[in-house]
């Protein structure tokens, strides 16, 4: 029998962490690693995905560097994946891993990119974490994107970048199994544009 894949993701108490937690549950193909800082809204996820028929595994942790020791892939769904408090915590544990850039740098009225037009919070990313296949994706989607996709019913396209062929199969699978369609769009550089699309949508 195959090994569970096992997915650990940063933030799974914040609004797009627990939206991935919520959609990745579904897959029985996988083992989440919930993390949260907030150990009293952690438990509550973790009791609400299974009350709800979770498929998955589910586990929580309230440590950054234990969730992702055990992970295969690592989801960083903070406000800001580049705070080096959560670097510096996984940067050991993540090397040779897949890391999935999700955030987008805005303005605090989400009105205005604030990031730089020269390079992208993914790419950023990829340089603190060197050893680690980085991978943009999810950032395009919206609340009411996740509340109405289905592993049997894909209810919308979701933009993969990234410059590691087989970190980007393996989050294809991933994105399908939440119930969206996977569309690579290039490498890394590409985030730059992927970033600022949810200004647009």
């Amino acid at each position: 029998m195959a090994l569970k894949q096992t997915i650990a993701i940063i933030g799974a108490t914040e609004s797009t962490g627990s939206d991935i937690s919520k959609s990745l549950s579904k897959g029985s193909s996988y083992r989440l690693l919930l993390m949260g800082k907030d150990e009293e809204a952690l438990d509550a996820l973790k009791t609400n995905l299974i009350a709800s028929g979770a498929n998955a595994e589910i586990e929580s942790n309230s440590c950054a560097k234990e969730a992702c020791w055990e992970a295969d892939v690592i989801i960083i769904a903070t406000n800001n994946e580049l705070e080096q408090d959560v670097i510096d915590r996984i940067k050991e544990v993540a090397i040779g891993k897949i890391v999935v850039s999700v955030s987008s740098p805005f303005t605090r009225t989400y009105k205005a990119y604030a990031g730089s037009s020269e390079t992208s919070a993914a790419e950023e990313l990829q340089k603190l974490l060197p050893y680690s296949k980085v991978v943009k994706t999810f950032n395009t989607v919206f609340a009411r994107d996740f509340k109405t996709s289905s592993i049997v019913n894909d209810t919308g396209e979701i933009f993969i970048a990234g410059n590691n062929s087989d970190a980007l199969e393996v989050v294809s699978k991933i994105i399908l199994s939440a119930g969206f369609i996977p569309i690579i769009v290039g490498d890394l550089s590409v985030s730059r544009r992927l970033e600022t699309l949810r200004l647009h949508g």
